[in-house]
């Protein structure tokens, strides 16, 4: 997990810092970590699973 590359959402600046980062550390996997609490759990979701659910929030 700390070889990953995080990103945070564009939009994270406007929810009053309540938001998740997505990072990938090996491929086909997405991992998703509390921006708050960056040393604490991390889920791992298989990046179709992924996909899907970011597409549904659109």
């Amino acid at each position: 997990m700390t070889t990953a590359t995080w990103r945070t959402s564009s939009y994270s600046g406007n929810n009053g810092g309540n938001c998740v980062e997505a990072g990938v550390a090996r491929p086909g996997r997405v991992l998703v970590r509390d921006t708050k609490d960056r040393a604490g759990a991390v889920l791992s979701v298989p990046a179709g699973a992924w996909r899907r659910f970011t597409s549904a929030l659109k």
